[in-house]
């Protein structure tokens, strides 16, 4: 291969269609004169940076000067949106915040409990049921009440009145079975029963569910007396399963009951 094909070899590899050599070649085919005239290369345009290129390096670079006296006309700016702008970017802030949605209050679970009403006497019990079940003959908590009747001078065997009062009233369902609803209704269920009876001298609030949902008063208002609107007077006991199970309590209610006694006796006299 000669010296002209090998080079044409090279420029084909090269993917060169045209060339034009800049000094005489040996052994090349004479140059067409067309070839030969002189031209001025086309100046470069200035390109515009994009407002994203500007905040990285604020400092201006130079463009640089074109390759022939004559002028270059600047093309068009093209400004490019940041990213994560919208079409409201102009619009105030205020309106384009979006206000967080409070959550909902969560409801409160209906409370827990079952109370049994008794009469003893010219009293009153409402007993907490330990178990959720009727007393049996033979239950503890059962013969500590039937002591604690014989200790304060009244019969002690009390006699039940109506069923046993179970909180939540229905499993499922939109009803409101919250502690409000539940003191509502067990201070109804008393009310009604004992208007049945004859007048009660005193009610017994044994328990903190009795005393919570009848008297509308916590655990503080152990041995104490209570004022309960449309019940009259009442009196707080610990529960029965908490006198077993603490029995150091019995001392303040044996205490407690030699000054509440007097309400009962006096009404049995």
């Amino acid at each position: 291969m000669n010296t002209e094909l090998r080079r044409r070899a090279y420029l084909d590899a090269m993917q060169v269609a045209s060339w034009l050599p800049r000094v005489e070649l040996p052994f090349a085919a004479p140059s067409r004169p067309e070839l030969l005239a002189a031209f001025e290369p086309e100046p470069e345009p200035a390109v515009a940076v994009a407002p994203l290129v500007q905040e990285r390096a604020p400092a201006a670079v130079p463009a640089a000067p074109p390759a022939s006296s004559e002028a270059v006309r600047e093309r068009p700016r093209i400004e490019v949106p940041k990213p994560g702008t919208t079409a409201k970017a102009n619009e105030p802030a205020a309106a384009a915040e979006v206000s967080t949605p409070t959550p909902r209050e969560r409801p409160v679970p209906p409370p827990r409990f079952a109370l049994q009403l008794l009469r003893a006497g010219n009293c009153a019990l409402l007993v907490e049921l330990p178990t959720g079940e009727p007393f049996q003959s033979r239950d503890p908590a059962y013969l500590l009440l039937k002591d604690l009747l014989r200790a304060a001078g009244l019969p002690d065997a009390p006699q039940i009145i109506g069923e046993p009062v179970r909180w939540p009233l229905l499993v499922r369902g939109n009803m409101d079975q919250g502690p409000q609803a539940a003191l509502d209704f067990v201070q109804s269920f008393i009310g009604a029963r004992l208007e049945e009876q004859q007048p009660c001298a005193c009610l017994w609030l044994i328990g903190l569910p009795a005393i919570r949902f009848a008297g509308a008063a916590d655990a503080e208002a152990y041995n104490r007396e209570l004022q309960v609107e449309e019940l009259g007077a009442a009196w707080a006991l610990p529960g029965l399963e908490l006198l077993m199970d603490e029995p150091e309590r019995k001392r303040a209610l044996w205490q407690a009951m030699q000054r509440v006694r007097r309400r009962w006796l006096e009404a049995s006299a």
